[in-house]
């Protein structure tokens, strides 16, 4: 069936975005008989609906998901007894790599295990998490750092085995992911206790992130490797069903040791021009955030067509589609583009000083130095999803001479790699630790990728200074002081969310430690803050406050864990302290303004605004507004006080 004719059989605008609804499902689960046939199908109208729940989103892991699709879909319609359920025989299974949640949750709902209501609900405020989490029906465990799953595995089986529950266990893990020490930490002892129960399956699509696995840290002869460790091992094509049959069902008949299937797979299959790197250019384009809409249209169409031709095949009608509005949404107009300005500046001065190397951890573009890897190749070590290996190779070239600037996400680097970050402080050699995609927002990733907790975590490592930039202007400034004036290790923080800044710096602005900057002069109220997203939101509730005839300064503290007492006692004439925490409350900087206000002999009503719970996965405006870290909740905790004073 020709795109021509497309239109004959399904109905996609170019003005919406386009689903299978659940009565096609069920006619396919119930009328094509041949499981083959019937995976094939149902295989590519979940890859219609993870496209379109992408889309609604405006984000989410495209190749990753169409990569584990035919996978899942044979083990949950074909494999799997009572995947996920409540019988004493029933199989698990559950994604190590996350990325993939939302081929599983598209799946999920054609079974009609979830609520179909769901469908547009990816990473929306009590939704679809943007990775799994147990708080969503059938889904065993949540995701976190890389590298966890086969250990989770080990886990339940010994449990079962204690508990006299039966039933398999099937872990999905990305070949990227093998980079992480971790997964061949778990590999002898699952091997040693032979525990057959459990089988990997990798989703060998050859790309991580945005790149081949092999240019970032090449796995070698994984055959090999899992079999010298004591595991079954089966290898062939992840997408023919009969290649997947005949490798789970010989698994069936081996009970002395744990299996792994090597699933060759394509990153982006179904779609034709997401295939690896079909764009030509080395580059994978379709690893995260949804696509252009002219791409969406013409993935949508590619899928229903061939869905369509397989029916026409089997003497079954079409499938049309269901439409829903574009979603809307409103982008930054200036955006500060903070991570750029410091990788540029980064550069600049790497020109000049030999001694600066610099690590990334699998994501370069989101860390600011693709412009530094370009042009100082010789002086870039990408280590690949390996935090641990990264930081204490750091530590030996900072014990050979070199000033090692290390980049992963705030969530992996502080808590992942922090034991390796203490180690190299023992050392007092200086190490630059770069930590993006900090804090609550963005919210979608959900919980696995919201780093709240790691200024507590590396905040009291001996010589070691916490720092947020709020600007392109401070990042610039943050980078220069920790590269030629401080004599001991930084840790740089940012948040990647563009926004549009109310402020801007004092023109004779520069960075003294421990010492804050007022942005907007104010006399009844100071609320005091880090970064981009809490200044700018902090400046939005004073806004909201004047109406209301109280005053509020707005004061940037970019030192998350030094405070200069002399610069605390600057703060003795507003009757109210607001501290903005993009963090748990516990052991963040507002803990340290309290501790320095109270040492420092300072009265004054001190007002924590903070995460108190593990944060919520949804948008970003929802998320910030259910913990009160948006202008509105930040107004609403002064007035309240000032209710209270009153």
């Amino acid at each position: 069936m020709g795109e021509k004719d497309f239109s004959d059989r399904a109905l996609v605008g170019d003005d919406s975005l386009s689903f299978v609804p659940l009565a096609a499902f069920q006619a396919i689960r119930g009328g094509i008989t041949d499981p083959i046939a019937r995976a094939e199908v149902l295989a590519d109208l979940c890859r219609i609906n993870t496209l379109f729940m992408i889309m609604q989103a405006g984000s989410g892991h495209i190749g990753s998901s169409f990569s584990s699709t035919d996978i899942i879909t044979w083990l949950w319609t074909e494999v799997l007894n009572d995947p996920n359920g409540d019988s004493a025989d029933a199989d698990v299974y559950f994604s190590s790599k996350g990325h993939d949640a939302p081929a599983l949750y598209s799946l999920l709902l054609a079974l009609e295990k979830l609520d179909f209501g769901l469908l547009p609900k990816l990473r929306q405020l009590n939704g679809l998490p943007g990775h799994p989490d147990v708080s969503t029906p059938f889904i065993a465990t949540n995701t976190g750092s890389l590298g966890m799953g086969i250990s989770k595995a080990y886990g339940m089986a010994r449990a079962n085995r204690y508990t006299g529950r039966g039933g398999r266990i099937v872990v999905m893990t990305g070949d990227g992911e093998l980079q992480e020490g971790q997964i061949w930490e778990s590999l002898q002892p699952v091997a040693n206790e032979q525990l057959s129960e459990i089988t990997v399956i990798v989703d060998h699509n050859k790309f991580q992130s945005d790149t081949a696995v092999a240019a970032v840290s090449d796995l070698g002869d994984l055959e090999a490797k899992f079999r010298i460790f004591g595991w079954e091992v089966r290898r062939g094509d992840g997408h023919d069903f009969q290649v997947l049959r005949d490798a789970l069902s010989h698994f069936d008949t081996v009970h002395d040791k744990p299996k792994v299937l090597i699933a060759d797979t394509i990153k982006g299959k179904g779609v034709s021009f997401m295939h690896g790197i079909a764009c030509g250019d080395q580059t994978y384009h379709f690893h995260a955030g949804a696509p252009s809409l002219d791409n969406y249209l013409k993935a949508t169409r590619e899928l229903i067509a061939r869905v369509n031709d397989r029916l026409e095949s089997l003497g079954r009608p079409g499938v049309a589609l269901e439409s829903a509005p574009l979603p809307t949404r409103l982008a930054p107009k200036n955006p500060e583009k903070i991570v750029l300005a410091y990788g540029d500046e980064l550069l600049a001065m790497a020109r000049n000083r030999k001694e600066i190397v610099v690590m990334d951890a699998d994501l370069l573009s989101d860390c600011g130095i693709e412009a530094f890897k370009a042009e100082l190749p010789e002086r870039f070590i990408e280590c690949g999803i390996a935090e641990q290996h990264m930081v204490s190779a750091a530590g030996g070239m900072a014990l050979g001479g070199m000033l090692p600037v290390v980049h992963s996400f705030a969530c992996f680097l502080s808590t992942r790699a922090n034991e390796h970050i203490y180690n190299n402080a023992t050392e007092k050699r200086r190490i630059i630790y770069t930590a993006t995609l900090a804090g609550l927002v963005p919210a979608g990733p959900g919980h696995s990728h919201q780093s709240v907790r790691d200024i507590s975590a590396i905040g009291a490592v001996p010589g070691l200074v916490a720092f947020e930039p709020c600007s392109e202007r401070e990042a610039r400034l943050a980078i220069r002081w920790a590269v030629e004036e401080n004599p001991e290790s930084t840790y740089l923080r940012f948040v990647n969310v563009p926004l549009d800044l109310p402020y801007t710096m004092p023109a004779d602005y520069r960075l003294q430690v421990g010492r804050g900057v007022t942005l907007r002069q104010g006399s009844d109220v100071a609320i005091i803050g880090y970064g981009t997203m809490l200044l700018t939101n902090a400046c939005k509730a004073a806004d909201e406050l004047a109406a209301q005839g109280i005053s509020a300064a707005v004061i940037d503290l970019p030192w998350l864990n030094r405070i200069d007492d002399q610069w605390v006692k600057t703060l003795g004439g507003y009757k109210q302290i607001v501290t903005l925490d993009n963090h748990y409350l516990e052991y963040g900087q507002g803990v340290m303004i309290a501790a320095a206000l109270a040492r420092t002999g300072i009265r004054a009503e001190v007002s924590p605004i903070g995460l108190a719970e593990i944060p919520a996965c949804g948008a970003n405006a929802d998320v910030l507004a259910y913990h009160g870290l948006d202008a509105a909740g930040i107004a609403r905790a002064v007035t309240a006080r000032a209710v209270v004073r009153r």
